[in-house]
């Protein structure tokens, strides 16, 4: 397949032009490139604030839940971002080691504006969203020209997986848009730009990889180009970029130490994502299990991008664009490779966590949605000399209708099905029958969620009671040890008890059959305030 005129222009090739009178008033005006970009941030905005004040009940609950905790001691208990605290183990201080919780702080400060609303979260990760959305059409820009560019940020705006994460109350969103915005104002310093964009990238990239780890793959595009100026002999600005990432990498590993230092002093002694990863499992056991390849694509395949997208990624890879004339500009072209190259090293040596965690997949958005718009290019393009023509443009239209549906809207409405609502509705009963102070225990309809204990607007414990190595997403063996930690929760202060009577843990095991001993002992000890056909709530009272 050959590219067409207008598609090698985009990758690279420039004209030189005379600047006229004529040219100077053409300025004045919204030129296409301009006026295309616009339509695919509001075709984002379109997507990601659709359903933007869905309670924190989808796919993506549990993290969610953890993340507005946070916010919501930030604005009730302390304004120290180097202390985030969630409220699901006891009266506390409850500090955990996390990510720099910027999302969260944002969300803070407009709940101490606006008052509290629990969908607050998820507009500020939509705004990061469409700064990820400029960010990637101008990095593209860079690397392959503006018709590649519109391309990936429209692939990126319609992407199912991008769509969920950007409009989920997670640290995710922040980070690949900071990173994202750090790497393309790089590429401009390293393309002749002016001196301040380096501190500004900088700044921008390590705000990046402070909101979550795994953002440090977007670093090996700045490593790429430094180490092309060291090639090159260009000392001076390699040295300059050396001496920004041992900055950068000084202030990213202060905080992290500080979280796991903090993570380990406090109960419940956790550190985010502390487990899962090649060092800790071995070797062998990510081997046996095929480096979870078969989760990482049938959570692709089902659930992030469907068929379509991935058909456009494999297109995508299959044929790279043509090598420009330009050197330089072939060394802007290869980014998309390098980010894609990090980005699977990190899954290499993360799979276990990746693919259990799956919102940090997001760090392949930016190259998956590169090769998906190259891929779509090519498609449309097919046997055209030009985008132009009758033939490219239905073929787009076609692509585009067969992405929204078979991919996008599908997809997206799977993943924002409310499958917690039920742990919602508790603890909103919680709430209602609550009386200040009170300490409630709360097991949601998937056991470890915290999403009732957030919605009863108190603290408590999830139960069975969990953090550090505790094990908290199944129940314990027997109704005995079940009683005693109950016991244990009692002396500790908790005032109400309350279950979804869909309860069930990730061995599949339901809690009204499984713990029917429990419920007779609450019986016994306890007041029974709601027994409906979803909830089970009971007041505890003291011995």
């Amino acid at each position: 397949m050959a590219d067409g005129p207008e598609l090698d222009q985009a990758e690279g090739r420039q004209y030189p032009q005379q600047t006229t009178d004529r040219d100077m008033a053409a300025r004045n005006y919204l030129s296409p490139d301009t006026a295309i970009l616009l339509g695919i941030l509001f075709i984002s905005i379109v997507f990601r604030f659709h359903k933007i004040t869905l309670p924190l009940v989808d796919g993506f609950s549990w993290r969610e839940i953890s993340t507005a905790m946070m916010a919501d001691n930030f604005q009730q208990r302390s304004w120290n971002i180097f202390f985030p605290e969630v409220s699901w183990t006891g009266p506390g201080p409850s500090y955990q080691g996390r990510e720099f919780q910027i999302v969260s702080y944002l969300t803070a400060l407009l709940y101490q504006l606006f008052g509290w609303h629990d969908w607050f979260g998820r507009m500020v990760a939509a705004f990061f969203g469409l700064v990820t959305v400029f960010s990637l059409h101008r990095l593209t820009a860079r690397c392959w020209g503006e018709m590649h560019a519109h391309a990936a940020a429209l692939a990126y705006a319609l992407m199912p997986a991008a769509i969920m994460i950007d409009s989920s109350f997670l640290p995710d969103p922040a980070m690949l848009a900071l990173v994202t915005l750090g790497v393309w104002l790089f590429v401009k310093y390293w393309a002749g730009g002016s001196g301040w964009l380096l501190p500004l990238a900088t700044v921008s990239f390590t705000l990046g990889v402070l909101s979550k780890p795994p953002g440090l793959a977007a670093g090996a595009v700045v490593f790429y180009l430094t180490v092309c100026w060291i090639l090159e002999k260009k000392w001076k600005q390699a040295s300059g970029v050396f001496l920004s990432g041992l900055l950068s990498l000084t202030i990213i590993g202060a905080y992290f130490s500080w979280a796991i230092y903090l993570g380990r002093s406090y109960p419940p002694f956790h550190v985010a994502g502390s487990g899962g990863y090649i060092w800790d499992d071995g070797f062998w056991t990510y081997f046996r299990n095929g480096f979870y390849f078969q989760s990482a694509w049938n959570t692709s395949a089902l659930w992030f991008y469907g068929y379509p997208f991935m058909g456009l990624l494999a297109a995508g890879l299959w044929i790279p664009p043509r090598p420009a004339e330009d050197p330089r500009q072939r060394t802007l072209s290869r980014i998309p490779y390098v980010w894609a190259a990090a980005a699977i090293i990190v899954y290499l040596a993360a799979a276990g966590e990746i693919t259990s965690n799956v919102w940090n997949f997001h760090i392949f958005h930016v190259p998956v949605a590169m090769f998906c718009g190259r891929g779509a290019l090519l498609l449309a393009m097919f046997a055209s000399r030009t985008v132009l023509t009758p033939a490219a443009i239905l073929r787009s239209i076609c692509i585009v209708a067969v992405t929204l549906v078979w991919s996008t809207v599908p997809l997206v409405r799977t993943m924002k099905k409310p499958i917690a609502m039920k742990g919602k509705l508790l603890g909103e009963e919680l709430a209602r029958l609550a009386q200040p102070g009170d300490l409630v225990v709360a097991i949601a309809p998937e056991v470890g969620d915290p999403v009732a204990i957030y919605y009863s607007r108190a603290r408590g414990w999830v139960f069975p009671p969990g953090g550090g190595d505790e094990e908290w997403s199944k129940f314990v063996a027997d109704d005995a040890t079940a009683i005693a930690q109950l016991e244990v929760l009692r002396a500790q202060g908790a005032d109400l008890f309350g279950a979804a009577k869909n309860a069930t843990d990730k061995q599949n095991v339901l809690f009204v059959e499984h713990h029917a001993g429990v419920i007779d002992y609450l019986n016994k000890t306890a007041t029974k305030l709601v027994d409906s056909d979803d909830l089970l709530v009971y007041r505890i009272t003291r011995p």
